[in-house]
């Protein structure tokens, strides 16, 4: 089916995108931070290094099993077909969604990452004011918001996210998503090789690895940020660590708007190649 006028500019956008996120050109700097995290990781027995990577991906395929099974994420989903049907009666299932057109779709998803910036922006304000149980949940607590996130996105364009195949492709956005600029070019591509393969589209055939040690740049960055917010926690304004909750607020809202800007634009270039090639 050929695209609309209206669709054809919203891929162009994409590619607009894309071209810009292809095109990161990596400083010096930026080169020797990574060489010196890779070589600090490689300190270890490899046997450790695999342990730990093993570790992470276990938990992020519980966490995402989770998400994707709880009451909250039901009602969500449940939220965003009764969204859909303000312009289509006839939405009964998910995948029903493709049938809406791509502004409608935009304006539903625009929706999901506007309430989950929030979320990030309120999380890293609670985090900032230094408390030790804040501080500590604020990791997971991000990992959770992020992953829903991409989750909800994937399901307004009408991809459910319980099936193998999805379940390993939201969990490499997230990934991708979160990775520094330099890197995303390649998880990008990645993601874009797995949608040009004509094989299943239930059960994922791909690597099943997600983490591996560039990933570990954005914990790290978390940590810091746990750092800075512990050393600008006691120098109040009326009572309230003002700053340290403007750094916690700010950090966290930038990475959720990173995430579901990467996400929103994935899933939109899905759902326009599976209407092309209908």
């Amino acid at each position: 089916m050929p695209l609309t006028d209206r669709e054809t500019k919203v891929l162009n956008d994409i590619r607009e995108w894309e071209k810009q996120l292809l095109s990161y050109e990596v400083n010096d700097l930026q080169l020797t931070y990574e060489k010196y995290l890779e070589r600090s990781f490689s300190l270890l027995p490899e046997k450790v290094q695999s342990q730990f990577f093993l570790v992470i991906d276990s938990w992020l395929f519980h966490l995402h099993g989770m998400i994707q099974s709880s009451q909250i994420q039901m009602d969500a989903k449940e939220r965003i077909l009764s969204s859909g049907r303000v312009f289509n009666k006839d939405l009964h299932i998910i995948e029903d969604l493709r049938k809406l057109d791509i502004d409608q779709l935009q304006y539903i998803a625009m929706q999901q990452m506007a309430r989950h910036r929030l979320y990030s922006f309120a999380q890293g304000g609670l985090a900032g004011t230094g408390g030790p149980l804040l501080l500590g949940t604020d990791i997971p607590a991000m990992a959770v918001i992020n992953l829903r996130a991409v989750q909800l996105i994937a399901m307004t364009y009408g991809f459910e996210v319980n099936t193998p195949y999805e379940m390993m492709s939201s969990l490499r956005v997230f990934h991708t998503a979160t990775l520094p600029p330099r890197l995303q070019k390649e998880g990008w591509s990645i993601l874009m090789n797995e949608l040009d393969s004509s094989g299943d589209r239930y059960f994922y055939e791909g690597n099943e690895e997600i983490t591996d040690v560039t990933w570990l740049e954005q914990p790290i960055q978390q940590l810091l940020k746990a750092m800075v917010i512990t050393l600008f926690r006691k120098r109040l304004i009326q009572g309230l660590p003002v700053v340290s909750m403007a750094i916690g607020a700010g950090t966290n809202y930038q990475l959720t708007r990173k995430v579901t800007e990467f996400a929103h634009n994935y899933y939109q270039l899905r759902y326009l190649n599976e209407k092309e090639e209908i």
